[in-house]
């Protein structure tokens, strides 16, 4: 287990690093039990619906899984003195996004992978057009959700956020030109200094990973009817997770294991993509991570104890195994 440090730069020891970490499980526990019910009830069977297809949206959405999406609304609502219930829908949509984009991500056509969190990926589990079809429709499920569960006069408002942050700008672009870097559609980025495969890196985690947590934020502040002062201290803990969360991820998949990590593992390595370890390398990337988790705990400082579990995230998402 890595260390870790505190806000203030205090670095955690061995005992403090497990204790923070059983907080952070505990805490995700009560968002499972809270979420994964209505995210049940959210697949509905349909006079109308194919059976197959339902299975399949079922089977995606309901993958083991850590829940930090719906998490992030839930306890962004609750910084700002929501409620859970009524953060819910916001929660329900942002991880039907989040599982759609998997089941698309898995793929042959782009990222090839037969593991997802411990299971076959979706096309393996069914076939490839009923996966297509699967996150097609958890898409379209997502707004209708956020459509139904918002308030009328905020409804709008949130469908616009969530939109943006999964559209051609945000998470698909990002998609999008991690793959024309792999495959050569772009000017490889291997010849360009390491500030500029940084910042090139960075652009595309933003997108790719970080607008969805950012929406999650932004949604649960919507719930709660938080003040500006609120959504800006979000927005900046959302800019300096989402980050945080990448270079944690990158390193599990340079040193993790597949039964660690639930998936296929130094499969980035094998392709020769850029990742932070490959850039930076292993130590300094660890070291990033830890700084942006101490930046995004700093920003939310100013929400008081009801942002505590946020803290407590942060610190955790750059010390995990798994």
């Amino acid at each position: 287990m890595a260390s870790c440090q505190t806000a203030d730069g205090v670095a955690l020891g061995v005992g403090a690093v497990a204790a923070l970490e059983t907080d952070v499980t505990v805490s995700l526990d009560r968002v499972k039990s809270f979420i994964e019910p209505r995210l049940d009830a959210a697949i509905a069977d349909s006079p109308d619906g194919a059976a197959r297809l339902l299975e399949s949206m079922r089977y995606a959405l309901l993958a083991p899984g850590k829940r930090l999406r719906p998490a992030l609304a839930i306890w962004a609502a609750s910084s700002c003195g929501g409620h859970w219930e009524a953060a819910a829908p916001a929660a329900i949509a942002v991880e039907m996004v989040h599982a759609y984009s998997l089941v698309h991500d898995d793929l042959p056509a782009m990222d090839d992978d037969d593991l997802r969190r411990g299971r076959p990926t979706c096309h393996r589990a069914f076939d490839e057009a009923t996966a297509i079809l699967c996150g097609d429709a958890l898409l379209a499920l997502a707004f209708e959700t956020l459509a139904e569960g918002l308030p009328a006069d905020v409804a709008g408002q949130g469908c616009l956020m969530l939109a943006r942050a999964a559209g051609g700008s945000a998470l698909v672009g990002g998609q999008a030109d991690d793959l024309a870097a792999e495959r050569g559609w772009i000017t490889p980025m291997t010849t360009a200094s390491t500030d500029e495969q940084v910042a090139w890196l960075e652009r595309i985690h933003r997108r790719k990973t970080g607008a969805l947590f950012s929406a999650a934020l932004e949604l649960g502040a919507l719930s709660a009817g938080a003040t500006p002062e609120q959504r800006h201290a979000l927005a900046s803990y959302g800019r300096s997770f989402g980050l945080a969360f990448q270079i944690a991820d990158d390193l599990l998949d340079a040193e993790g294991t597949e039964a660690a990590v639930g998936k296929r593992v130094g499969k980035d390595a094998d392709r020769g993509k850029l990742t932070y370890p490959t850039i930076i390398g292993v130590e300094a990337s660890r070291a990033r991570g830890t700084a942006l988790a101490i930046e995004a705990a700093a920003a939310v400082a100013s929400l008081g104890e009801p942002a505590t579990e946020l803290t407590r995230l942060a610190h955790w998402i750059v010390s995990r195994n798994h």
